[in-house]
């Protein structure tokens, strides 16, 4: 009886193991969405994200640039890096290579500019989807700027970056940043469009 009751218990036992480990897979098979903690994975739903980042000098747009992302709400991020090496002149030297004409060196170092976006989006309530997005977008701003001392003619690198969530429904276009470039004067305002993918 004794050792009937043993191989109850240790059938019990193994049964609560394996119950424990599907309980588990059940809260991690979704993988930590961006900037948020995991939780159970629903159905994938198959998203268009654009995402515009444009400039304005006044009321005057002077540039706008769409960047497009397939996400899968419910299935992780989605990542796009787009930039340039850009060279930027650090000293110069000149060696005299004959008498007459002096041969100049210059050395250079480099610089990485473009844009970062990463994206992820889970289903919310009413048909609206949770869009959490990070951009940074990186330039080279070359103009004229007397309020930097000396920087007349020398590149000037500019850094801008922001995290956010969205509520969005399918065709819905929200902008939701608007920051003004201290050596510009230029206004960037981000814009963000979601749109299922039929």
């Amino acid at each position: 009886m004794k050792r009937y009751l043993s191989l109850i218990g240790i059938g019990l036992v193994i049964a609560g193991l394996f119950s424990g480990f599907a309980a588990a897979q059940t809260v991690f098979a979704q993988p930590a969405v961006f900037g948020q903690a995991p939780r159970e994975r629903g159905p994938l739903v198959p998203l268009d994200i654009e995402v515009v980042i444009s400039r304005y000098q006044g009321e005057k747009r002077i540039s706008s640039v769409p960047y497009q992302l397939a996400v899968n709400a419910e299935g992780g991020e989605s990542k796009l890096r787009m930039g340039s090496e850009v060279p930027v002149f650090s000293s110069g030297l000149t060696v005299t290579a004959t008498k007459e004409q002096p041969a100049p060196l210059r050395s250079y170092n480099y610089r990485s500019v473009g844009t970062n976006i990463t994206s992820s989006a889970r289903t919310a309530s009413e048909n609206r989807f949770e869009v959490s997005l990070y951009v940074e977008d990186n330039s080279v701003y070359t103009g004229s700027d007397k309020t930097v001392p000396g920087a007349e003619g020398i590149p000037v690198f500019r850094n801008f970056n922001s995290t956010n969530t969205l509520l969005l429904r399918d065709g819905q276009t929200r902008q939701y940043t608007a920051a003004v470039d201290r050596v510009s004067g230029e206004i960037v305002k981000v814009e963000v469009t979601l749109r299922i993918v039929k």
